[in-house]
């Protein structure tokens, strides 16, 4: 596309030039962000609304909310994030000044995608301008409303040569992923993953894949099953359970069963009312093709709570479904959807092999008492990032880097990590001039012997 192509040499030309280095551009940029989704809040809380029926509640917390505290955040350290980070030297190197510099990549891709539609998309965008690069923002096409929004908003605060937003469908990031970027982040699927790492590869193109996969939530025997089931329910069907660290299943001990399902129901009626599917504020599935996928789910096992959908309005009920098993089509990929399969489990060993056997998710929840036993699962269970005793609420905190490992994805951000995310740690040895030591170099006897002292 030529379109793209002259986009990203626009880009390159801007920042080749010196023009985002600066502390004080780069924190003019993130305050024109904050002030254009402060100014535009109701247009915002309209698209999101078209899209996925989001109230003005969840748009607040889970999207415009976050966007505004992490922008804080970041103008508030962003100038000790840029100093140069001074390093010690072993004796070898007396005399030398030794500093890591923080450079920006150049040309930055981001993909973003449709569940969190507009947090996804400007969420990494803030570290990138923090770290002074210049940005080419990719909404998805199924959140039209806040993609345009997204579009007119950024053209009508932004230079297009600092950042851009490129509106389109899969052919459009198809002629992105061939034009050469210096850094691509990308939020999506595992198999979506693949090909961006694939088409990356091509000019070694350094990525963060931001992906997904099975979640789970822990439940043992002494857990707070009160606490437990508001807080994995909360967890679960906020978007509608269209959320990458979503609990994806619920594996709880047997003895409590019984009594954290009563709470969770209980919770859920809470949240939802009687009839979710009425529910003005209730979230629906983005679209036909997702709806028709999660509803194939609603088969499997036996519905303990919901199980009823409305194709006309695309919602799903918050379900429960028990008597599952590993081999149901339920467990074999992200659900992202409301619907929670519960399996149970008599030992905390078997509940951590079972798990160790699968793909690395995402994010993993843990309810007991226990320190040892959350010292244990912590430890044995390789996932990206997850909460003792809550569900979600990691995400929220700056200081914690959110990333995933393995098949759920590579590199981190959120705070100084999305900083570091979008920058190279450049090495630079400033050597004196005022002596020299001989003994590195060939031809001495006395080198010899002095580096077989100092280095042996």
């Amino acid at each position: 596309m030529t379109q793209v192509s002259s986009i990203i040499s626009n880009q390159r030309a801007f920042f080749l030039n010196g023009n985002t280095m600066d502390y004080t551009i780069r924190k003019e940029q993130l305050q024109k962000l904050k002030q254009m989704l402060k100014e535009n809040e109701a247009a915002v809380y309209q698209a999101l609304r078209s899209d996925l029926n989001k109230s003005k509640h969840e748009t607040l917390t889970t999207e415009l909310g976050f966007l505004l505290t992490e922008i804080d955040y970041t103008m508030k350290h962003l100038r000790d994030w840029m100093e140069p980070t001074k390093v010690s030297a072993p004796i070898t190197h007396k005399g030398t000044k030794n500093l890591i510099l923080k450079e920006p990549y150049g040309v930055c891709l981001i993909i973003a995608p449709w569940n969190y539609p507009l947090q996804l998309a400007l969420a990494p965008a803030i570290g990138a301008l923090a770290a002074g690069n210049c940005v080419v923002i990719k909404p998805s096409e199924d959140a039209p409303a806040t993609s345009s929004l997204l579009k007119k908003l950024i053209e009508n605060t932004f230079d297009p040569s600092f950042i851009t937003v490129v509106e389109g469908a899969k052919e459009t990031s198809q002629a992105l992923l061939q034009e050469r970027f210096d850094n691509i982040f990308f939020t999506g699927s595992t198999e979506t993953g693949k090909i961006i790492m694939r088409e990356a590869s091509k000019h070694l193109t350094p990525v963060t894949l931001e992906l997904g996969g099975k979640s789970p939530a822990i439940v043992d025997k002494d857990a707070n099953i009160n606490l437990a089931a508001k807080r994995i329910v909360w967890g679960k069907y906020t978007n509608a359970g269209q959320t990458c660290v979503a609990p994806d299943y619920l594996y709880v001990h047997e003895k409590v069963k019984f009594k954290l399902l009563k709470a969770m129901k209980k919770y859920i009626r809470s949240f939802y009312g009687k009839n979710p599917l009425i529910n003005k504020d209730y979230i629906r599935i983005i679209n036909e093709k997702h709806f028709d996928r999660l509803s194939n789910f609603l088969s499997n096992g036996s519905a303990l709570h919901g199980g009823e959908s409305d194709r006309m309005s695309l919602k799903i009920e918050p379900t429960i479904l028990d008597k599952i098993t590993w081999e149901d089509p339920v467990m074999q990929e992200e659900i992202f959807g409301p619907i929670l399969p519960v399996l149970t489990f008599k030992d905390i060993e078997d509940a951590v092999s079972m798990i160790r056997s699968k793909e690395k998710p995402l994010a993993l929840y843990y309810f007991g008492e226990n320190d040892n036993t959350q010292q244990q699962i912590m430890q044995y269970l390789s996932f990206g990032g997850g909460s003792i005793n809550d569900t979600l609420y990691h995400l929220a905190n700056p200081h914690l880097p959110f990333g995933g490992v393995g098949s759920s994805g590579m590199g981190a951000y959120h705070g100084k990590y999305s900083f570091d995310t979008f920058s190279h740690k450049k090495s630079i040895m400033k050597q004196t001039t005022k002596f020299d030591f001989p003994f590195r170099y060939p031809g001495s006897k006395l080198s010899e012997t002095i580096i077989n002292k100092i280095m042996k």
